[in-house]
């Protein structure tokens, strides 16, 4: 397992390059929220949107996860404390404004920037406006 990316993995990067060449700025892999002690794959601070792109083995994702054939319930178990604490970020980070926005590995990086893209934008617009 610990040959296993947590971070900058080719999807990650994929994606991070896309927005990039759009004209985005981010951070990586922060927390954002300082006291919790998750971090994001990609931080839109001023938009407070967080983005999280999942490996399908690990999050379990639903086309593309096999249970593994060996010590079978110890990965069970692993995947099933992924997802539960994958949901207690996802409320945690909603309940002090964030959006939270999960992709799988799989998915186009073009067309998870464009989501991303579209969804920073509303956010942003949306936030100068209650500012005013």
């Amino acid at each position: 397992m610990s040959r296993v990316r947590g971070r900058d993995t080719k999807p990650e990067i994929a994606i991070r390059s896309e927005l990039h060449r759009r004209g985005l700025r981010f951070r990586v892999h922060q927390r954002p929220i300082e006291s919790f002690r998750r971090t994001a794959d990609i931080v839109f601070r001023p938009a407070m949107v967080a983005v999280m792109i999942d490996g399908c083995y690990w999050h379990g994702c639903p086309d593309h996860y096999r249970p593994s054939t060996k010590n079978s319930a110890f990965w069970q178990e692993k995947i099933a404390l992924n997802l539960k604490r994958d949901q207690e970020t996802n409320e945690a980070l909603q309940e002090a404004g964030w959006l939270v926005l999960r992709f799988w590995e799989h998915e186009s990086p073009v067309s998870v920037s464009d989501r991303i893209q579209e969804l920073v934008t509303d956010r942003r617009a949306s936030r100068r406006h209650e500012r005013r």
